[in-house]
């Protein structure tokens, strides 16, 4: 799958599928291969990979058909820019919670190369020369960009956030998410779910992804799908090698 393919499949409601891959080791590509897998979680935020490992990464996955999404340390134009140069196929931003940082985040993923002034003043509705328009569009259609949805003032600012152009999936981080509830990792707990099945409801209504990484139980997952995402993000590998080699 390109990427291009990945967000169509996002944005037309397909259900796509991926897990995240901690491990920097060059064997692991080819483990991965042949898990089904539609893309790969790559996260910054909280594993520490320098540029030139992430820039490897993303890479070798793409070259296998595994679109790798990589989520950036903060919600950080700069950042972001940095993981596209390394040849991440789409950006994931945590703890998004205001219309203003997902406009800086679009300016980035989906106006590249256009930076300062002129950039601003896109991001304002000015209009472009039809040749720089063409050009921008083709690669936008080529990164996907996608935020955290993971605390309460984000869920506030939701409809607002659903309507920034080029967005193309939201992603619940459920252990900041139960916090900022106050029902810190009650996966069962009547609010979180409440809340999952808004954030998915909202999101596929205006034709936007609905995803959620999570690390459950299958049944739970297989819930989710059913209360609205579309986007599952299943795990880790370091998570699944515990799970599997822990004593019984």
């Amino acid at each position: 799958m390109t990427s291009a393919q990945l967000r169509d499949q996002l944005r037309a409601g397909k259900t796509v599928f991926g897990t995240l891959i901690v491990s920097p080791s060059p064997r692991w590509p080819e483990a991965v291969r042949d898990c089904g897998l539609d893309f790969v979680f790559i996260d910054t935020e909280h594993i520490a990979l320098d540029r030139a490992q992430l820039s490897w990464m993303c890479q070798t996955y793409t070259a296998m058909g595994l679109p790798p999404i990589v989520r950036i340390p903060a919600p950080d134009p700069y950042a972001a820019t940095m993981a596209l140069d390394g040849g991440a196929a789409g950006i994931i931003a945590p703890y998004v919670e205001s219309v203003e940082q997902v406009q800086s985040l679009r300016g980035a993923v989906k106006l590249r190369p256009i930076k300062g002034l002129k950039l601003q003043q896109m991001l304002d509705g000015a209009r472009v020369v039809p040749e720089l328009e063409t050009y921008i569009g083709k690669g936008a259609n080529e990164r996907l960009l996608i935020v955290n949805i993971e605390s309460v003032p984000a869920i506030n600012a939701l409809d607002s956030i659903l309507a920034v152009p080029g967005l193309d999936g939201v992603l619940i981080g459920p252990h900041d998410l139960s916090c900022s509830l106050g029902v810190p990792e009650q996966w069962e707990h009547p609010e979180f779910l409440k809340a999952c099945e808004t954030i998915f409801r909202k999101a596929r209504a205006a034709g936007v992804g609905a995803g959620i990484h999570f690390w459950g139980e299958p049944a739970q997952q297989v819930r989710l799908l059913h209360m609205g995402a579309n986007l599952l993000i299943h795990s880790a590998d370091i998570t699944l090698l515990r799970n599997i080699c822990k004593p019984s």
